[in-house]
């Protein structure tokens, strides 16, 4: 057994893909914010094989934990040295272990705030990238609007302590290089949010005006925000990946990545200061990611809604076991190819059925063990930016939405049902709306479901299946569902 962190030395035996080049010459050209699973399924994976290809080594990845919550990440980094193995599981059944290294340093901001600032205001930081999660926008869902009362963005703007948000993190380093006559950094979001780059501008600008109203202009007329599509399923680390990686290629490794065998990055090419040769590993560059964004978001992520809502209710555990009800398989199909696709743009170069049945054979891949815990957790953040929006587009153009209609009245009656295990920022909020006596409060707040909250037509298809669910038992529902 060989502990990660000495895998380098020489002495290693296993089958598992080593890093082929000395990470000691690597500059970190690029800092990404907030550093998960994904981020070290995707992203540094891409970059590791640029430098396995002996290319980019001013290109590597100086990661960055903005949260409390972060401090296990930095933790397991130093003591793994930055070192990690990514186990790519295909649908046929083989894994491909790959120890990524394109990550050789890591700062929390919580003990790094100087350290971070004085990185990201150097010559050498030419790219920052986000995986902030849908919620760190900051964004009200009812109304779109930056919400100036969240007390992290308030402190934030105050000064006060250390950075709590990447808006202040942003801020502070990018007035730094203007005031030494440094040009800015790429700021390119990464995260599941149709426009993010448009939606990263925006809401810093908003920050701004909070805090350093005068500082707008040049974030305007500086600052490149590419918009990008990113696409791997990465569940969470489990005991199984660990004790797999140990057996079978005989690494020590406490904090492993499981991943799909797919992947995909479609990115805008607006980089002003210079980019990696990310076309040489397979990433799309595009004059317009929209069309992408749309196709991922309302095909895959709000697909996963389907599962993991019905899926939980149900009682699976996991999705691919999900995936093989009947059931299930009939409603994701059914959602995508009857409600969700029909608001979807031409995507240039894509067989929109051809990807309707790549994601059904991805979301049956029994080795990726995706978890319905997963999918169905943060639903309060989730449902408004993947299913809402197909709702509303169906809603004006006179399409269905009936099993998204099903679909939101099942997490209704499970979080009336078993609140306690529902992962959800708000679930005490979301259990009380699920609660009141008037079974349509759940989809009369507005800031879950914007104007379907006084959408009648919606409203009314909503109780209807949520009395179905509730008389019938989910089973029952969905075999009436896929019949009516």
């Amino acid at each position: 057994m060989t502990e990660i962190a000495h895998i380098l030395d020489g002495s290693y035996t296993g089958t598992a893909q080593l890093p082929a080049y000395n990470r000691d010459n690597l500059a970190t050209g690029i800092v990404h914010l907030g550093v998960g699973n994904f981020h070290r399924s995707h992203q540094a994976y891409y970059l590791d094989q640029l430098l396995h290809d002996g290319q980019s080594d001013e290109w590597a990845i100086c990661g960055v934990g903005v949260l409390p919550s972060d401090e296990h990440m930095r933790n397991t980094f130093h003591t793994q040295t930055g070192l990690y193995t990514l186990l790519q599981k295909s649908p046929d059944g083989t894994i491909d272990a790959r120890v990524i290294g394109s990550m050789p340093e890591y700062l929390w901001v919580p003990d790094d705030a100087d350290t971070l600032r004085e990185k990201l205001a150097g010559p050498s930081t030419r790219i920052v990238t986000l995986t902030v999660t849908e919620g760190g926008y900051n964004i009200d869902p009812a109304t779109g609007s930056f919400r100036t009362h969240n007390p992290a963005v308030l402190a934030d703007a105050a000064g006060e302590g250390t950075p709590r948000t990447h808006f202040r993190i942003l801020h502070e380093s990018l007035k730094l290089r203007r005031d030494r006559g440094l040009p800015a950094y790429t700021v390119a979001s990464c995260d599941n949010i149709l426009g993010n780059g448009h939606v990263t501008k925006r809401t810093l600008l908003e920050y701004l005006a909070l805090a350093d109203p005068d500082f707008i202009p040049w974030v305007e007329n500086n600052v490149a925000f590419p918009n990008s599509m990113v696409d791997r399923i990465t569940p969470v680390t489990s005991d199984e990946d660990r004790t797999l990686t140990a057996s079978d290629y005989g690494i020590d490794d406490k904090w492993p990545v499981p991943a799909e065998s797919f992947i995909q990055w479609v990115l805008e090419d607006t980089f002003p200061l210079g980019r990696p040769a990310l076309e040489k590993v397979g990433v799309q560059l595009v004059d317009d990611v929209i069309p992408y964004e749309m196709m991922k978001m309302r095909l895959l992520n709000a697909s996963h809604q389907v599962i993991g809502t019905f899926g939980a209710l149900i009682g699976y555990h996991y999705v691919h076991e999900a995936m093989a009800d009947p059931l299930i398989h009939a409603a994701v199909a059914q959602f995508q190819q009857f409600e969700a696709e029909p608001t979807l743009p031409p995507v240039p170069g894509v067989d929109l059925p051809e990807y309707r049945a790549t994601l059904l054979e991805r979301f049956s891949n029994p080795g990726v063990k995706d978890t319905i815990a997963r999918l169905s957790s943060n639903t309060s953040n989730s449902a408004p930016n993947f299913i809402v929006p197909i709702i509303r587009d169906q809603r004006r153009q006179g399409g269905q939405f009936t099993i998204q209609a099903a679909l939101i009245a099942a997490w209704a009656e499970r979080a009336a049902l078993i609140p306690v295990v529902i992962e959800d920022p708000r679930k005490d909020f979301i259990h009380s709306l699920a609660t009141d006596k008037d079974p349509s409060a759940f989809v009369r707040d507005d800031e879950l479901f914007a104007e379907l909250a006084i959408d009648q037509t919606f409203i009314d298809e909503f109780v209807r299946w949520r009395r179905v669910i509730a008389s019938k038992g989910i089973r029952a529902a969905l075999e009436l569902l896929l019949t009516s």
